[in-house]
């Protein structure tokens, strides 16, 4: 019986101790596609080199982060920026609305495991900001695709951090 209590109080501390970790980024660098191009859409375009070396780059920060879910929108660029890190964890990629809605924030705030969250530069502001219950960052700039906001949760406590990932 006190082998149990302990193992029981062990277990406790440890869940208490562990952190939700929420890793938000825009999708790296778009093709510019001109209109009427053959196979290819203006509004959804696919990554170009440097943004496919940079979705290489995000994998390569978070190999060591045991991602337990991922999310996208429904854009070739999204998922493009998360598909290797997708893949290196054996995953799936869930889609979300392009307007992260408060149904969403509350599915991240209910998931057991660290999250990569790929969205679009006036949008992943939105998410952070709703996850951190405060207003901390604003819309990125069109030329700014090497953020990567964490956001953490360890109990009832919520962190945010900036940082930057790729060349």
């Amino acid at each position: 019986m006190r082998n149990c209590l302990l193992l029981v109080s062990i277990a406790c501390i440890m869940s208490a101790c562990s952190a939700q970790r929420y890793f938000v980024v825009r999708h790296a660098e778009k093709a510019t596609v001109a209109r009427n191009t053959p196979g290819m859409s203006a509004t959804d375009p696919p990554l170009t080199d440097s943004g496919k070396q940079r979705a290489l780059d995000l994998k390569t920060t978070l190999t060591s982060e045991k991602i337990r879910y991922v999310f996208s929108t429904n854009t070739i660029r999204t998922r493009e920026t998360a598909e290797p890190t997708r893949a290196h964890f054996g995953l799936s990629t869930a889609n979300y609305s392009p307007v992260p809605t408060e149904e969403f924030i509350n599915q991240l705030k209910a998931l057991k495991g660290n999250t990569l969250i790929v969205g679009h530069s006036n949008t992943i502001d939105d998410i952070v900001n709703k996850l951190m219950g405060e207003n901390l960052l604003t819309d990125l700039p069109e030329t700014e695709y090497n953020h990567l906001y964490l956001v953490t949760k360890k109990g009832k406590k919520w962190k945010f951090k900036s940082l930057t990932y790729g060349k």
